[in-house]
């Protein structure tokens, strides 16, 4: 006989398991576990039903890939139970216990407004529209759970979901995530320090309020028009390793998110980049604090380059020219729109960004500033 198999849940786990309220919106800080715990908690849902259907809805594709999708696979191979000949790559769905999990992404309109579901999850519901809400909850027949951090003022989540009869509301923070590397506690831990309202909306997990927003002239766009690309690549492994695409057209940037993943080695983030279509002419600009990563890259048929890594002026440089987005950029924007300034005690604006949050934007300053302004870089100097 195996040994039984232990589960390690978060406070999140605990109180849907307690709730007894068709809707649960888990309002919560950086790292408060509440992704991970609520796709635990269906999982394990799903284990005891069956002719069910789940849907896990977020803004678009890419950041269904690299973060409940990625979830999801996890939870099921930590309980041996993950089986590939279920799971139907092209369509995002798997066969769970006789039960359909689907991961739909909000961008596709026709997604969401022909299918019913069992139930549904909604993460970072804050990334989407009231009307995205309307068309999901009204296919939806059981249990809806939403998350996200508060770092919206105002948005529809407080005013048309929160006082509803049929749901509860629940705040969570790092410190109900037993689990959390104790560097990334320290790292929302500085935030006391380093700005007051990041503290309040990263750190406690209360809404915040937006002023001194570093980037404010962005603006979506639907497509990606021709032009000279280069790319721009921040490492991390706790926090996520960021690829964005720059193409510089008609004198203005435009901007995509290529890759926003935690927890790839060297190996993985290769076979990323090599899956993304980069060629080894494509420029790509690299935070030059790791030359031994930049040169694994270069080893393995990339144009990889160490960047300039000059905050304040990068961050000039693209205030200083038409900036567009493209709207399925879902991470990327995200940080656009918490992108601050430090403000002393006096909350007076300081020349600096508060460093959180900004793994997208680095890789986005790298890129600009180092192919537009910046004398390009050797390795005697880093």
């Amino acid at each position: 006989m195996g040994q039984p198999l232990k589960i390690q849940t978060s406070r999140v786990f605990e109180i849907l398991k307690d709730s007894s309220s068709r809707i649960s919106v888990m309002q919560g800080g950086s790292r408060s576990g509440k992704t991970y715990n609520i796709i635990l908690w269906f999982v394990i849902k799903l284990l005891q039903e069956r002719g069910k259907t789940l849907s896990i809805v977020r803004q678009s594709l890419p950041s269904i890939k690299g973060s409940v999708l990625r979830d999801f696979i996890e939870i099921l191979l930590k309980m041996g139970i993950y089986d590939e000949s279920n799971h139907n790559k092209t369509e995002q769905t798997y066969n769970l216990n006789g039960n359909l999990v689907e991961f739909v992404s909000v961008d596709q309109p026709h997604k969401i407004r022909g299918r019913k579901r069992t139930y549904l999850f909604m993460n970072e519901c804050t990334e989407m529209s009231y009307e995205a809400w309307v068309q999901l909850t009204m296919r939806t027949e059981g249990k809806i759970v939403l998350d996200y951090n508060p770092s919206d003022e105002y948005h529809w989540v407080f005013d048309k979901v929160i006082p509803r009869d049929d749901a509860d509301f629940f705040i969570t923070t790092y410190k109900d995530n037993p689990f959390l590397p104790k560097e990334l506690v320290a790292e929302i831990e500085r935030l006391k320090d380093a700005d007051e309202n990041y503290w309040l909306v990263y750190g406690l997990g209360q809404k915040g309020n937006q002023n001194d927003t570093v980037y404010t002239h962005w603006r979506p766009v639907t497509n990606m028009p021709e032009g000279e690309t280069v790319y721009g690549l921040d490492f991390g492994f706790n926090n996520p390793s960021a690829m964005v695409k720059v193409v510089f057209h008609d004198g203005g940037i435009y901007a995509e998110e290529m890759l926003y993943e935690t927890k790839l080695t060297t190996n993985d983030l290769v076979e990323r980049i090599k899956n993304l279509g980069i060629s080894a002419y494509d420029e790509i600009f690299c935070d030059s604090a790791e030359p031994k990563t930049i040169e694994e890259l270069v080893r393995n048929g990339f144009n990889a380059k160490p960047s300039n890594k000059d905050v304040f002026v990068g961050i000039q440089k693209i205030k200083s020219l038409p900036f567009f987005v493209l709207d399925t950029s879902a991470n990327l924007i995200k940080e656009l729109k918490n992108y601050k300034w430090k403000t002393d005690k006096n909350g007076k604006r300081l020349d600096e960004p508060v460093k959180f949050m900004d793994h997208a934007i680095d890789g986005l300053r790298y890129s600009v500033y180092t192919k537009l302004n910046a004398p390009q870089l050797t390795w005697g100097i880093i």
